[in-house]
Order: C-alpha cells, then sequence, then structure tokens
C-alpha cells in the first residue's frame, strides 16, 4: 500500500485503480468501478500557494499544470484536456525551460491561488437551535457546554440563539435592557416573508416594493441584522445570562404523551432568518437535539407513546406515516440551505431516536458535522463540541462556501459524487447518463467543509474498443483535474487545484497491470459506499448478495487457479486482504441493520461518506493490538482466537475503542496489585493501552466511545461482536483461557472456502 499512500500524500487521492481499464467492456468486467477518494483541502506542509489568478484553457476552462504542452519558443500551451492551443498572457514572457512558473513543476500537481483582494467582509456566523423539551439533567449538561462553547467564539463571529419546544423563540441579543424574544407556534410553517414582517425588520426601512430582500446590500438595514446577530465579544454576557436563565419547556405533558418538540419549524425558522441577513456567508446552524420531533412539518413520530418510533422494519415495509412526509421537508430545507450556502450541524443526544434518519439530507448536502450521543453530559459531546471551536485540540479546519469542479479526459464521464455535497446541475459532456449520489453535473456546492471531508467520485469509461493503431501510440493517459474553490478559515477566497494522470490499459495481456494498479483498501472504501448508498434508494436490494457476486467476479477474473480446483487458488498479494474487507463490511454496521436503529444507521453512514480511506478502513474492518508481558504491543489478527486470560487487548473501530482485560489481568487488577511498588511491570502493562487509546481520541472528530471492559464482563460484546467466529458454541477447537463467540454466522475460514469454490467455476 505505500506507493498508494505516497500518491494520497501528495494529492490527497486514492484511486481504486491506478492502472486504468481503457474500455467500457474492461472497465464493466473489473466489478469495482474506475473511482476515486479525494480529500478536497487536505493540508500539505509543502504546497506552494501562488498570489496571482490561475491560467485558464479558452475551451474547457482547466488550469495550467504540469501535464500541458509547453512551446516556449510560440509562447504557447496545449491543454491535456481538450487539446485546446493557449497563448501565454504578458506577464508569463520571461517564461523558459530553466525558468518555470511553480504551476508547471512536475511535483507540484496540487497547488493553490489565493486571489488578492477577495477576501470575504461577513465574518463566520454561528446560529445555536438549541432544544428545551429535555429533562432537568439534560438540560443542565447542555448549558454547560454551550457556556464553554461560547466563550471559545472567535470574537469577530456573529452570533445568533433560537431555543424551542412547543413554541420557537427566537432571541433579540441586540436589546440588551431586558430579554427579549419573538415566539412562534410551532405547528405551523411560516415563510421567510412572514418572518421578516412578523418581526419588525421593516420598522426603520419600509419593504422595498420589488427586489428580494437579503442581507444588507438588498435592502435590509444593518441595525435589524443587529439585533439576533451580533458579534460574540459583544453579546457573550447577554448570551449567558439568557443560557442561565434558560427552564426546561414549561408545557405539561401528560403523562401517556411524548413531549411536544417542533424540531422542523425551528430549523426552518433559523434557514430563513440566515438566509435573510447573511445570505452567501459561511453561516452554520448548530442544532442542539434531545428527542424526536412530534410537532409540525419534519415530525418523525405522533404524541402519543402508543405510537412506537418507526424502526428498519416499519421502513422496509413502508409502514412508517411520518417518513416520507419529513424526509421531503428536509429535502425542502436542503435546497434552500444549499442555495444560501449555510451548513446544518446536528449534535443529537438523546437515548431513543431524534430523526438522524430524516435530517441526513440537510446535514450531508450542506456538509454539515454530525454527533450522535446517548446524553448531553457524556464525553462523545462534550469532546465533540469543544473541537469545533479550540483548534489547538484537534485543527478541523473549518472552511465554507466551496464549489467543486471536475474535467477529465474526453474517454471518461462522471457518474456521480457521494459524499457531503449537493449537486449544481451543471450539464455537459462529461455527465454520463447514470446517476451514482448527486450526479449530471461536473460542478458540486459544498457548503461546509474541513480538512479531512473526502469525496468519492465514480466514472464510467465510454471508449467501446481500442483500434490496433492506437495501441502502438503513445498517448494511453487519462487525465483528471480537481478544481476546489473555497473560503479559507482566514477569510481569503482560494482556489485548489490537483491534476493527475494515469495509464489506462487494453486488450490481452492488460490483466497483470490491473492488478499492480489495484488499491485494495481504496476499493473496499469505495464497495462500502455504495452498498450504503444502493440500500437506500433500492427497493427490494440485497446486499449480501450484491456484495458476494461482486467478490466471486473478481476473484474469478483475478485470481490464479485451474478451473474447477478449488485447492489450486490463490490471490496476487495486491488482492490478497480484498476478500478480507468484504467479509467484514458484510458483518459491518453499514449493511446489518438489525440491533441498530434507524438513526444509527444513518449516522454510522454520513461518518463513513465524510471520511477519508485510512479512515474508513477501520470502520469497515477494525484494528486490534495486543497487550502482554510476553512481548510488545503488537496487531492481533481481528478473531476470537485472540482473546487470551493474560492479554489486554486494544481494538478500534473508529466509533467505539474497547480496552478488553483477560480474565486473570482483571482479576489482578481488581485486587489491586497494580498499587503495589513490586508490581511495577503490571501498572505499566495496564497504562499502555489507556494511553494508545488516548492518542487515538485526540486524532478524531467525531470523538469515539471509549469502552474499558473484562472478559465475560456485559460490555465485552463490543469487542466480540467484531471478531471474525472462528471458534463458537458449536466448532471442535477451543483455546485454553481463550473465549467462544455464541453466533451462527460463518467464519472466515468457511467464508473462503466458499469464495474459492465458487470463484473456480
Amino acid at each position: 500500500m505505500a506507493e498508494f499512500m505516497e500518491l494520497e500524500g501528495q494529492d490527497g487521492v486514492r484511486m481504486a485503480w491506478n492502472v486504468i481499464p481503457g474500455t467500457k467492456q474492461e472497465a464493466s468486467n473489473c466489478v469495482v468501478p474506475v473511482s476515486a477518494v479525494y480529500t478536497p483541502i487536505k493540508p500539505f506542509p509543502n504546497m506552494p500557494v501562488l498570489p496571482y489568478a490561475p491560467l485558464r484553457c479558452r475551451n474547457c476552462r482547466s488550469v495550467l499544470n504540469p501535464f500541458s504542452i509547453v512551446d516556449f519558443a510560440a509562447k504557447i500551451w496545449i491543454c491535456p484536456f481538450c487539446f485546446q492551443r493557449n497563448h501565454f498572457p504578458p506577464h508569463y514572457a520571461s517564461i523558459s525551460d530553466e525558468n518555470l512558473p511553480a504551476e508547471l513543476f512536475p511535483q507540484y500537481t496540487t497547488i493553490e491561488y489565493q486571489s488578492p483582494g477577495e477576501a470575504s467582509s461577513i465574518p463566520p456566523v454561528f446560529m445555536f437551535v438549541v432544544d428545551t423539551s429535555i429533562i432537568e439533567e439534560e438540560m443542565a449538561f447542555l448549558k454547560s457546554a454551550l457556556s464553554q462553547a461560547i466563550g471559545l467564539l472567535p470574537d469577530n463571529s456573529l452570533v445568533g440563539l433560537i431555543t424551542f419546544g412547543t413554541l420557537v423563540h427566537v432571541h433579540e441579543l441586540g436589546f440588551n435592557t431586558i430579554p427579549k424574544t419573538y415566539v412562534f407556534k410551532g405547528s405551523k410553517d411560516v415563510s421567510k416573508e412572514q418572518l421578516l414582517e412578523q418581526m419588525n425588520f421593516f420598522l426603520i426601512k419600509p419593504k422595498p416594493p420589488t427586489g428580494v430582500i437579503a442581507g444588507a446590500r438588498d435592502g435590509l438595514s444593518s441595525e435589524s441584522i443587529a439585533r439576533f446577530l451580533l458579534p460574540a465579544s459583544d453579546c457573550e454576557f447577554a448570551l449567558n445570562s439568557i443560557l442561565e436563565e434558560l427552564q426546561k419547556d414549561p408545557w405539561p405533558t401528560p403523562v401517556d404523551q411524548r413531549a411536544s418538540r417542533c424540531t422542523g419549524t425551528a430549523l426552518s425558522i433559523a434557514a430563513s432568518l440566515l438566509g435573510a441577513c447573511v445570505p452567501g456567508s459561511g453561516a452554520r446552524i448548530l442544532a442542539f437535539i434531545g428527542g424526536p420531533s412530534t410537532e409540525g412539518p419534519g415530525a418523525i413520530v405522533s404524541k402519543n407513546l402508543s405510537e412506537p418510533i418507526r424502526s428498519h422494519k416499519d421502513l422496509d415495509k413502508d409502514s412508517a406515516p411520518h417518513y416520507h412526509k419529513a424526509v421531503k421537508f428536509y429535502e425542502a430545507l436542503a435546497k434552500q440551505l444549499v442555495h444560501q450556502g449555510h451548513v446544518l450541524d446536528l449534535f443529537a443526544c438523546a437515548l431513543d431516536q431524534v430523526g438522524v434518519a430524516e435530517l441526513k439530507v440537510a446535514v450531508e448536502r450542506t456538509g454539515g458535522l454530525v454527533v450522535l450521543a446517548e446524553s448531553f453530559g457524556h464525553s462523545v459531546f462534550k469532546d465533540s463540541l469543544r473541537r469545533v471551536f479550540r483548534p489547538e485540540d484537534k485543527d478541523l479546519g473549518l472552511s465554507s462556501n466551496g464549489i467543486f469542479e471536475i474535467n477529465c479526459s474526453k474517454d471518461i464521464k462522471v457518474q456521480g459524487i457521494l459524499g457531503p455535497c449537493a449537486s449544481l446541475e451543471k450539464k455537459g459532456p462529461l455527465c454520463s447518463d447514470t446517476i451514482v449520489g448527486q450526479g449530471s453535473t461536473s460542478a458540486w456546492k459544498m457548503c461546509g467543509l474541513d480538512q479531512a471531508t473526502s469525496l468519492c467520485l465514480i466514472f464510467e469509461i465510454v471508449k467501446k474498443e481500442i483500434p490496433d493503431a492506437t495501441l502502438q501510440s503513445s498517448n494511453n493517459q487519462f487525465y483528471f483535474q480537481f478544481l476546489t474553490y473555497y473560503q479559507h478559515r482566514t477569510g481569503e477566497m482560494r482556489l485548489r487545484v490537483t491534476s493527475l494522470s494515469r495509464r489506462w490499459v487494453a486488450g490481452p495481456g492488460s490483466i497483470q497491470d490491473l492488478i499492480a494498479g489495484f488499491d485494495q483498501e481504496a476499493a473496499a472504501v469505495v464497495m462500502a459506499r455504495l452498498v450504503s448508498f444502493k440500500m437506500e434508494i433500492e427497493a427490494e436490494f440485497d446486499p449480501i448478495r450484491w456484495l458476494d457476486k461482486a467478490l466471486i467476479h473478481m476473484c474469478s477474473r483475478f485470481g490464479d487457479y485451474q478451473k474447477d480446483s478449488p485447492s489450486s487458488f490463490s490471490l496476487s498479494p495486491r488482492f490478497s486482504i480484498f476478500p478480507q474487507f468484504m467479509f467484514h463490511l458484510r458483518r459491518s454496521q453499514f449493511v446489518q441493520v438489525f440491533n441498530n436503529s434507524p438513526d444509527e444507521t444513518a449516522y454510522f453512514r454520513m461518518i463513513l461518506n465524510r471520511e477519508n480511506v485510512a479512515n474508513s478502513v477501520v470502520m469497515i474492518q477494525p484494528s486490534l493490538i495486543s497487550y502482554s508481558f510476553q512481548s510488545a504491543p503488537e496487531p492481533a489478527l481481528l478473531d476470537v482466537a485472540a482473546i487470551a486470560a493474560d492479554r489486554i487487548l486494544l481494538l478500534d473501530s473508529y466509533f467505539t475503542i474497547v480496552i478488553f482485560h483477560g480474565s486473570t489481568i482483571a482479576q489482578w487488577r481488581k485486587a489491586g496489585y497494580h498499587n503495589q511498588p513490586e508490581h511495577q511491570a503490571f501498572a505499566q502493562l495496564l497504562q499502555a493501552p489507556r494511553d494508545d487509546a488516548d492518542a487515538i481520541i485526540k486524532e478524531r472528530f467525531p470523538v469515539p466511545r471509549l469502552v474499558i471492559c473484562d472478559q465475560h464482563g456485559s460490555q465485552a460484546r463490543f469487542l466480540l461482536a467484531k471478531l471474525n467466529p472462528s471458534s463458537t458454541y458449536n466448532s471442535d477447537s477451543h483455546h485454553p483461557g481463550g473465549d467462544i463467540i455464541f453466533t451462527d454466522d460463518v467464519s472466515f475460514e468457511v467464508f473462503l472456502d466458499h469464495l474459492q469454490r465458487l470463484a473456480v467455476q
């Protein structure tokens, strides 16, 4: 994998196929689509930032790059995408072989342009939308977390506050003599015009007879905007005093009913208010939700406790009465937010579901962050919230207002993107007729993006067949260019350009080249995103069957074997871990929805859809490290055989980190041996996994849940569920001091046997 990691370290790109099948037929035989996982604003320490505007091709608008052919004498460059000849402008007059501009250096395939004088005048905007229909204890946790967050806000950022329960309260922070709020009915959707009218936006300046009303430029007086959005330094006192006095929703809830909570109306009002005051700026709505929405548009369940909250079964059988209506409402909200350039971040903290499955579309299309925890007092929530505002803990590098565009050689088309973005519907010759995710466009809006945000691009090869003459020709390269135009957190606009070239092969003898360029980690991640996407949009889709068929096809195409002889089957090292990834993907939380609520499944998939390859691989196949007196910490096989009485195991499954003590270790710990000076080594053994877990937690967002458990304890299930069940209650061999798993799942060995049998047919 080292060479693929190196490419990622240079350009932030991992491709499933680094040597590309050259024709449509070859590509479909390869099963895993030609695809790339790209992290648009991944930080690179030595990437040049150029202080001038980029040079673009007059025909296809691609940017001058190291793959352009340059004629120094005639001062002309030829675009590698459309072969257009372009003249260099006068300020490139001194260009020569010895005197190249940075964008033509072969090592600078990724480069950034910083346009002078284009900094945005609007500071970052944070609109807090806070649920008050929660119990007193949760209220206290939430208030303390919010006042901490408000203390960490940048001084120049603008802040607004909306609280909601049965009614929606919009707080006027600029009115500092007494607290003043505007109240809206939770069961009714409020249009932007009604909102402005009722909140007295036209007292100072009358409403203009025509034109849009949005922002100070468009006819809203800045005084009326400043009533609801104030710089953090001016309103910290007002905000904290409102938070101190904030009570749980005062409306009584009958015993047989759920609390009334109008999440949809509150978010809709927040979006309309930001759309009126600061359109086109990098504003974020931070929604803190502590229970299911039961009132108004976007409700996920009725108030009657006799009606259960929808489960996966209900969604499959189409018997969730509120689901489609709520999704439709949030799709409209997503469209409005994308149009305004604003982000929705979701902090959902409740033991029950809050409606993440319905809200998913609005969070994902705007590139928002999502955190799911059991309580507002849980470290998963508190530490994650702190990281949003404290760059020294973990710099998320939150940026906004991104537009992502793509250019590629004419034999390639784009089917779409799986990831946090929204289509800008820029149709053209690059768009494929097959749509995957956000498709039929070559430009996407990314309202919010950070240093880890990763997009999965799915391509289609359109060449039908290769004429003999071109096989000998030297031009067997495909070119790709990714352009990301975004607002850096310093406020200035930047353009990141990544240009790539990959060799294509076709015809007999190309299989060895394809194998050499196969990145099994990237391929597993692409398959995981694809299977999650298909499970959501295709009725009657059978994910296990689809994954198995794909794997059997790949093994029979790329494996080495004699027909009908399973024992002769072998895979090249480039492919050898791929079946293992597929085995764990079939058992993962992305495919197995049993035991998870629709909210949890939506949450896992949202994180999978925005993370880079290395992190996504840990979600598919967790890593396991073993600690013992006999040896230094070492990676262990993800198998029940790894459990031993005298070992400590550290499991990292991305969302949860488990420290698992074998039974002997647990007994010694309970006896307090680690506190005795002569058992120093034991104390160090106990501490080592804690230190490693802390290091992992420091690097993650959202912060993972830490589970510390003992063999045979109730929490040991967090580890056992992820292990390969090689010894179960009905198998013959058991390891002394080890463990068995009570499951009817097949083990990896059985899975591999079946795979070999089917592949060689």
